[in-house]
């Protein structure tokens, strides 16, 4: 009786197993590594800032990126989105940003550090729908005396350039702006305040 075939049989099989514990062995060494690369769980229970490049956001653009798992716009503000937001003030419900929905440093008319770019999360402070940029002025389909703003889908919710609200509409408060930081000219971090990073220095 021949053995060539248990012979083959045996080889296949401790040749499975080394490849099996070989592979065993990579991940178990690899592992460290790869850990090490993905955000500890502290860090995406308080969400870890954000870092964008807005160097090549065009004037007029809108880009997004997410922390904490919600939209956050970055608008790249034209002079006259920028000469719209004091013409709109007798229309809105909280011109002066009164309620809390942003940073004491963006309390201001832009509700930005940097007037031309606004950074501010995309949703709606009625029921959590995401407003639609609606750039263009005048647009007599959104409003008849509209100059630029954000309209909610959902609910027909309105806001300005600046994310406050207009009044009479179903959302009650102007939209959120994060925490955010200017680390250089071009790079804007989203989650970060720049009063404490500076006492953190």
């Amino acid at each position: 009786m021949s053995t060539e075939g248990v012979d083959d049989s045996r080889r296949r099989f401790l040749l499975a197993t080394s490849t099996v514990v070989g592979g065993a062995g990579v991940v178990a060494l690899a592992w460290p590594f790869l850990d090490s690369l993905s955000p500890s769980a502290k860090a995406l229970a308080e969400g870890a800032p954000v870092s964008v490049d807005i160097s090549k956001v065009e004037k007029g653009q809108q880009i997004t990126v997410f922390w904490r798992k919600q939209p956050v716009w970055v608008l790249s503000r034209t002079s006259s989105m920028l000469a719209s937001l004091n013409q709109v003030t007798p229309r809105l419900a909280d011109p002066k940003s009164e309620q809390p929905q942003q940073p004491d440093y963006c309390k201001n008319e832009y509700r930005a550090i940097k007037p031309e770019y606004l950074v501010m999360i995309g949703i709606c402070t009625h029921l959590g729908c995401s407003p639609k940029l609606k750039a263009q002025a005048p647009d007599p389909a959104v409003d008849p005396h509209w100059l630029g703003g954000y309209l909610c889908p959902c609910h027909g919710s309105k806001y300005d350039l600046s994310g406050r609200v207009f009044t009479g509409q179903p959302a009650p408060l102007n939209m959120v702006v994060p925490p955010n930081r200017y680390a250089n000219d071009t790079l804007v971090v989203i989650g970060e305040d720049p009063h404490e990073n500076k006492s953190k220095a």
